[in-house]
């Protein structure tokens, strides 16, 4: 296919700063990752000329992933990359410049163009994710965000321009959502730690009214059992509380 007549610059950056000021009025600082970078790929495939679907790539400890796509038929390109070890996805993480490609069968990245070829995918554009301001050093790479077009010369250096508007956004929202992450986290710690009391309490409580002996002392009769069955301490007492409730 080839290319249309693309609106002008100055149009297109329009178009990008209304889809992100839209982005930005929407995103919530509670909602998990993956569904703020969905939303972040909607709003890129309809900001930007000649993109035909979006997807954003992330890093975690398992190696590279889609968190998101705007189409699920085009998530083969990526995974063929990742299991290669090798792309214009790829590169552009390694090198944490964008990467533009087309699919050719003389392609340096073989098992990337043929997947490409199979969706009808004819240019690719991967821009980093980073997060931080300041020198390359200084900022944490996070993943990339693609785009597939089966526009034959789509993506010009101008689109890659308007790419790191949009990469400004995912890195707010990825921080966004990492602290309400680890907020949550943190409160599932305090909640089990305060259930975990209560029910060591309980059963201190058991063993004192049974045998007759302080507080201290049922304490470490429950110390020595967890260690005995190698069990963790709040586990021997649930089981004590179960067994006291059978009877």
């Amino acid at each position: 296919m080839t290319r249309p007549e693309r609106p002008a610059p100055l149009a297109r950056l329009d178009d990008v700063t209304v889809a992100l000021e839209s982005l930005r009025g929407g995103i919530d600082e509670e909602e998990p990752l993956d569904a703020v970078l969905q939303r972040l790929a909607e709003t890129a495939v309809n900001a930007i000329a000649d993109a035909d679907g979006v997807s954003v790539t992330v890093l975690d400890e398992r190696g590279p992933r889609t968190a998101a796509i705007t189409q699920g038929e085009l998530r083969g390109i990526d995974e063929a990359q990742y299991a290669a070890g090798d792309g214009p996805c790829l590169l552009a993480i390694r090198t944490h410049e964008p990467v533009r490609a087309v699919s050719k069968p003389d392609s340096r990245w073989p098992a990337f163009a043929a997947a490409a070829e199979q969706c009808g995918v004819l240019a690719y554009l991967a821009v980093p994710l980073l997060l931080g301001t300041g020198a390359r050093d200084g900022q944490e790479l996070v993943g990339s965000l693609n785009l597939y077009s089966r526009v034959d010369g789509a993506f010009d250096p101008f689109d890659q321009k308007l790419m790191r508007l949009f990469t400004g956004a995912a890195s707010a929202a990825i921080s966004n959502a990492r602290r309400w992450y680890h907020a949550r986290q943190q409160i599932r710690h305090l909640e089990n730690a305060l259930t975990s009391r209560a029910e060591i309490d309980q059963a201190k409580g058991v063993l004192m009214a049974v045998h007759g002996i302080s507080a201290d002392e049922a304490f470490d009769r429950l110390v020595e059992q967890s260690q005995r069955q190698n069990t963790k301490l709040r586990q021997v007492a649930i089981d004590l509380l179960d067994s006291v409730r059978a009877r």
